[in-house]
């Protein structure tokens, strides 16, 4: 049976990050993702999971910079060292949180040297970081233009090259319908190589229970597959995180 894990830097925005913890434990969730938790003192975010018993499930690799910044560099061509420097800072942060997954983010590039790119720095990591679970995860291009990792049947044969026992693939929900639109077939084909799934509504990226996606029938297709990881929620609220979390109760 799977886990919902809130992520915080979408939900209870209406509260500083330190008092999101605690209404996510009220709210009924078991963990938590924060996207990019660099700014934030690694000690306070320790504090805040102890006293509200919350997991801490996920969080990208760098940028730091989620407002304007970049979105990765494994796949850009030339930016090696820093896709490095930024990896080792993840996984620090990681280590010290004890974080289930790391997301590592691709970046805006394009073509076979991308790809190859991508594949080489993902090889990096998985022997940098052999105890770590890795992630990568595709973005359509519409709301993040020329991301790289922009179709799942490329991140499947990606995590085939790599070959790497701790890289598998984030099957995000809304990103799955946005890119090929039959979230259930897709699924079905990439349970075996998914290590975290995320959640929100289509279209509109808000709280998953209404639209394209039949989430009932999402969640009894993870049931069928045997997936017991976490489930994250990472939408944005069409009001206030707890006037919409009528879905967290019902799934």
């Amino acid at each position: 049976m799977a886990h919902f894990a809130a992520n915080l830097t979408y939900l209870f925005t209406e509260l500083p990050m330190q008092q999101r913890f605690a209404a996510a434990r009220r709210a009924g969730f078991q963990g938590v993702e924060i996207l990019f938790p660099y700014d934030l003192a690694v000690k306070e975010l320790v504090r805040c999971a102890e006293a509200t018993g919350l997991e801490f499930v996920l969080l990208n690799s760098p940028p730091p910079n989620w407002a304007g910044g970049p979105r990765g560099f494994a796949a850009e061509p030339g930016n090696e060292a820093r896709f490095r420097s930024d990896f080792d800072r993840a996984i620090r942060y990681a280590q010290a949180l004890d974080v289930q997954h790391v997301h590592i983010m691709a970046g805006r590039a394009e073509g076979p040297q991308a790809r190859r790119t991508m594949i080489e720095n993902l090889k990096w990591a998985a022997r940098r970081a052999p105890r770590a679970s890795l992630t990568i995860e595709p973005t359509n291009t519409q709301d993040m233009p020329g991301y790289f990792l922009n179709d799942f049947d490329l991140a499947a044969e990606i995590i085939a090259e790599v070959g790497a026992p701790n890289l598998g693939l984030q099957f995000d929900a809304y990103q799955a319908q946005m890119i090929h639109g039959d979230v259930l077939d897709l699924w079905r084909r990439l349970a075996p190589i998914t290590r975290h799934v995320q959640v929100a509504g289509f279209p509109g990226r808000h709280e998953p229970r209404t639209g394209d996606i039949d989430f009932a029938r999402f969640y009894r297709a993870l049931d069928e597959a045997g997936y017991d990881g976490w489930i994250g929620a990472e939408y944005t609220p069409l009001t206030s995180t707890e006037a919409g979390l009528r879905w967290l109760r019902s799934a």
